[in-house]
């Protein structure tokens, strides 16, 4: 992932840029998710908005398969979110 990546990049992929920021973050914080959730939020709403506008069948190496992606947003909207750590 390249860091000095300015949104577009050599695959096409609209959601890149919001993937590397959650890889960025959970280095800075040593893989602590729950301190990424708002990037984990962006990243999703990026892939919701791709297959959208690219349908289901649509796939992007960022962007977990659409079912998944909608079992993540669901299960995030019940504040069930996976990142949820123990003390």
């Amino acid at each position: 992932m390249n860091n000095k990546d300015s949104g577009s990049d050599n695959c096409g992929d609209p959601c890149k840029s919001q993937a590397c920021a959650i890889q960025n973050c959970l280095k800075r914080n040593n893989y602590n998710e729950s301190k990424c959730t708002a990037l984990i939020d962006q990243l999703y709403s990026c892939c919701q908005n791709f297959y959208q506008t690219n349908g289901n069948d649509a796939r992007s190496p960022c962007c977990p398969i659409p079912t998944l992606l909608q079992f993540k947003i669901k299960q995030r909207e019940m504040e069930k979110i996976d990142a949820n750590l123990l003390n």
